[in-house]
């Protein structure tokens, strides 16, 4: 399970880090790809193809389903860590995540995202994503 939040920057040639804590759990290949709220998701190959497997059972005949699997599918690529940890983000997804330099690399249960700092930094000072709220809505999930 992928918990906690880090600071990395990314370099000029668009390479960041993978915490430590991240990369057995990844594995040696894994799956980078766009993410909702302009960020990255990766995924571990398992969890990768059990997330391929509930997108197959989307109806091609609804206009919003076939939109984001091409979203989800059309952003993904193949990541091998090198030496120092680090992948190459390809600069499409560096474009939709709007990373530059400062990023924050979260881990959220069975995915791994990157976020711009300022993006992240925006996304927690939302007043309508506030803990009281969030856990309000839960419960209404039965969470």
């Amino acid at each position: 399970m992928f918990i906690g939040e880090y600071s990395h920057n990314i370099d000029k040639k668009g390479r960041i880090i993978i915490p430590s804590k991240f990369r057995d759990e990844l594995g040696e290949t894994f799956i980078m790809t766009k993410g909702l709220d302009n960020c990255l998701f990766i995924y571990p190959q398992s969890e990768w193809d059990i997330l391929v497997e509930k997108l197959k059972t989307l109806p091609i005949t609804r206009k919003d389903a076939r939109a984001f699997v091409r979203f989800f599918f059309s952003g993904a690529c193949e990541c091998d860590l090198d030496k120092q940890g680090r992948i190459l983000v390809p600069a499409n997804l560096r474009k939709h995540a709007k990373l530059e330099k400062e990023t924050i690399v979260i881990g959220v249960s069975g995915r791994v995202e990157i976020w711009d700092k300022t993006s992240w930094d925006n996304y927690n000072d939302d007043e309508d994503l506030s803990y009281e709220s969030i856990a309000e809505k839960m419960a209404e999930l039965g969470i």
